[in-house]
């Protein structure tokens, strides 16, 4: 079943982030499905920490990056969504290539959306499983 509530596709999803850190990240957006995003980031200088692994905090921008797009596109016109809460749990360094996350809604309500983010590296294995809780906020 189709959740998305206003358009939404790969190419209006880069649109919207032209400027802002997910392009300065090279986060691309791949995929949007029935009920899911996927998107990707580079493993390289601008996102490795000192032990040339992907930064925790990339991982999680990533994570973020997935699960807002998808509160926001599956809310109802006019509303908008912000994040409450987000964890994540590293799992596996990745030091070269993409790592890839995809989200799915685990709970879509009136005023809470809660997703799950998995991130994978090339070969598949995971990376981070993270989970953001999104408020959703009506028009005023």
């Amino acid at each position: 079943m189709r959740i998305w509530q206003k358009p939404i596709s790969v190419e209006l999803l880069t649109q919207a982030h032209v400027g802002t850190v997910v392009e300065r990240l090279g986060i691309e957006f791949l995929e949007v499905g029935d009920d899911f995003i996927k998107a990707r980031v580079p493993v390289d200088a601008r996102t490795r920490q000192p032990y040339g692994l992907l930064h925790g905090g990339v991982s999680v921008v990533l994570a973020e990056t997935l699960g807002s797009c998808g509160a926001a596109y599956s809310s109802p016109p006019d509303h908008r969504a912000v994040g409450l809460d987000i964890n994540a749990n590293h799992l596996r360094g990745a030091t070269q290539g993409w790592v890839t996350g995809i989200t799915r809604p685990v709970h879509i309500g009136r005023t809470t959306q809660v997703w799950q983010i998995d991130l994978h590296d090339e070969q598949g294995r995971p990376t981070c499983a993270s989970r953001i809780t999104m408020a959703i906020l009506a028009p005023r």
